[in-house]
């Protein structure tokens, strides 16, 4: 999907977060990124192949 150089890390890559936003739903809450990751506020991904990531939490919110 990615069109510009440098390319942006594929879906599979572990800094896939860093690749170019191409669609932003801001009140919706997620986001489309050109590697074909959605990217969600809550900061949880659903990758191109149907799989997910799920939400990290802040780690404050653990100890509490």
């Amino acid at each position: 999907m990615c069109q510009h150089q440098p390319l942006c890390p594929p879906a599979s890559a572990p800094d896939r977060e860093a690749a170019s936003l191409v669609a932003f739903h801001p009140a919706q809450g997620w986001g489309l990124l050109c590697n074909g990751v959605v990217v969600f506020e809550d900061t949880g991904e659903l990758l191109p192949d149907g799989s997910s990531v799920s939400a990290r939490r802040d780690l404050r919110e653990q100890v509490a």
